[in-house]
């Protein structure tokens, strides 16, 4: 599976590894019922803790996007299209929220910020 993992990133690597597994699901390059490395085939792959695997792939078991089979492995589970739909709202979310940081930080007011969107909408 070709993760990246970033040692030097203030983010914490199992959730490097939940954030890029999730992008591949979503993206549909990961299907459902596509069985994903086992947790110690995956750590030697990216050179991590099984620990480290294990608590990434808990963490997708408990946000809907992988089912644990015990004894068979972790599959990728059907996430229903609201689960999906509810992850890109956040991403949205988010790049907003920054995109107002940044146009507060700079000065602007919150009607500029509004017209700005408005516009932007209007695209």
């Amino acid at each position: 599976m070709n993760i990246i993992i970033n040692n030097s990133s203030m983010q914490p690597i199992y959730e490097q590894i939940v954030a890029q597994i999730k992008a591949k699901i979503m993206n549909g390059e990961l299907k459902e019922e596509v069985m994903l490395p086992s947790v110690r085939a995956l750590a030697k792959e990216l050179k991590v803790s099984a620990l480290t695997v294990k608590k990434a792939y808990d963490a997708l078991e408990a946000e809907g996007f992988v089912v644990t089979v015990h004894g068979k492995g972790s599959f990728v589970t059907l996430a229903s299209q609201a689960l999906m739909l509810e992850e890109k709202k956040k991403e949205v979310e988010a790049d907003m929220d920054m995109a107002v940081r940044k146009g507060k930080s700079c000065g602007m007011s919150q009607e500029e910020l509004l017209e700005l969107f408005q516009i932007v909408l209007e695209e």
